[in-house]
Protein backbone atom coordinates (compact mmCIF):
# COMPACT_ATOMS: atom_id res chain seq x y z
CA UNK A 1 0.00 0.00 0.00
CA UNK A 2 1.74 3.50 -1.04
CA UNK A 3 0.95 6.17 1.11
CA UNK A 4 -0.61 9.60 -0.05
CA UNK A 5 2.20 12.34 -0.39
CA UNK A 6 0.71 15.66 1.12
CA UNK A 7 2.65 18.12 -0.37
CA UNK A 8 3.29 21.54 1.98
CA UNK A 9 2.39 24.63 0.19
CA UNK A 10 5.40 26.75 -1.14
CA UNK A 11 5.78 30.03 1.11
CA UNK A 12 6.59 33.03 -1.14
CA UNK A 13 7.60 36.62 -0.01
CA UNK A 14 4.04 37.69 -1.24
CA UNK A 15 2.28 35.81 1.41
CA UNK A 16 4.70 37.64 4.36
CA UNK A 17 3.60 40.70 2.84
CA UNK A 18 -0.09 40.11 2.33
CA UNK A 19 -0.46 39.45 6.02
CA UNK A 20 -0.09 42.47 8.39
CA UNK A 21 -0.32 41.15 11.90
CA UNK A 22 -3.63 38.69 13.54
CA UNK A 23 -6.29 40.98 14.91
CA UNK A 24 -6.55 40.37 18.23
CA UNK A 25 -9.73 41.67 19.93
CA UNK A 26 -12.65 40.50 22.01
CA UNK A 27 -14.61 40.24 18.83
CA UNK A 28 -11.94 38.52 16.81
CA UNK A 29 -11.67 36.06 19.59
CA UNK A 30 -15.41 35.40 19.53
CA UNK A 31 -15.37 34.37 15.99
CA UNK A 32 -12.73 31.31 17.15
CA UNK A 33 -15.70 29.92 18.19
CA UNK A 34 -16.96 29.12 14.79
CA UNK A 35 -13.45 28.73 13.46
CA UNK A 36 -12.80 31.67 12.15
CA UNK A 37 -9.37 34.08 12.51
CA UNK A 38 -8.85 37.33 11.57
CA UNK A 39 -5.86 39.65 10.42
CA UNK A 40 -5.22 42.90 9.38
CA UNK A 41 -4.07 42.54 5.35
CA UNK A 42 -2.22 45.07 2.74
CA UNK A 43 -4.65 47.21 1.39
CA UNK A 44 -4.54 45.95 -1.86
CA UNK A 45 -4.51 42.22 -1.18
CA UNK A 46 -7.66 40.11 -3.26
CA UNK A 47 -9.32 37.20 -1.54
CA UNK A 48 -7.51 34.88 -3.57
CA UNK A 49 -4.09 36.55 -2.60
CA UNK A 50 -5.26 35.99 1.38
CA UNK A 51 -6.29 32.54 1.01
CA UNK A 52 -3.16 31.40 -0.89
CA UNK A 53 -1.47 33.05 2.61
CA UNK A 54 -2.95 31.64 4.85
CA UNK A 55 -2.95 28.30 3.71
CA UNK A 56 0.81 28.46 3.06
CA UNK A 57 2.11 29.69 5.96
CA UNK A 58 -0.54 27.97 8.56
CA UNK A 59 -0.93 25.07 6.73
CA UNK A 60 -4.47 24.94 6.88
CA UNK A 61 -7.38 24.59 4.59
CA UNK A 62 -9.37 27.87 3.89
CA UNK A 63 -13.16 27.69 3.20
CA UNK A 64 -14.27 31.63 2.96
CA UNK A 65 -12.79 34.60 2.87
CA UNK A 66 -14.74 37.75 3.85
CA UNK A 67 -13.05 41.37 3.71
CA UNK A 68 -14.11 45.07 5.48
CA UNK A 69 -12.02 47.95 5.07
CA UNK A 70 -12.34 50.37 7.82
CA UNK A 71 -11.71 54.36 6.69
CA UNK A 72 -9.68 56.19 8.79
CA UNK A 73 -11.23 58.76 11.08
CA UNK A 74 -10.07 62.58 11.02
CA UNK A 75 -9.14 63.33 14.67
CA UNK A 76 -7.05 66.04 16.60
CA UNK A 77 -3.92 65.35 18.18
CA UNK A 78 -2.16 67.93 20.54
CA UNK A 79 -4.62 70.55 18.93
CA UNK A 80 -3.32 69.54 15.17
CA UNK A 81 -5.82 67.85 12.74
CA UNK A 82 -4.55 64.44 11.71
CA UNK A 83 -5.77 61.33 10.17
CA UNK A 84 -6.33 57.72 10.82
CA UNK A 85 -4.96 55.58 8.42
CA UNK A 86 -7.20 53.00 6.49
CA UNK A 87 -6.88 49.21 7.31
CA UNK A 88 -8.03 46.84 5.66
CA UNK A 89 -8.87 43.37 7.76
CA UNK A 90 -9.42 39.71 6.50
CA UNK A 91 -11.65 37.41 8.48
CA UNK A 92 -10.89 33.66 7.34
CA UNK A 93 -13.14 30.94 8.16
CA UNK A 94 -11.20 27.89 8.27
CA UNK A 95 -12.17 23.98 7.50
CA UNK A 96 -14.07 22.17 10.21
CA UNK A 97 -11.15 20.78 12.69
CA UNK A 98 -8.52 22.94 11.40
CA UNK A 99 -7.38 25.96 13.96
CA UNK A 100 -4.67 28.57 13.99
CA UNK A 101 -3.32 30.02 17.40
CA UNK A 102 -2.68 33.36 17.12
CA UNK A 103 -1.51 33.78 21.01
CA UNK A 104 1.45 31.77 19.93
CA UNK A 105 4.78 34.72 20.66
CA UNK A 106 2.43 37.11 22.40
Amino acid sequence: MAKAKTTKPIVIEQDYITLVKPVVTEKSMMGSQHGQVTFQVAPTATKPQIKRAVESLFDVKVMTVNTIVTKGKTKRFKGILGKRSDVKKAIVTLAEGQTIDVGTGV
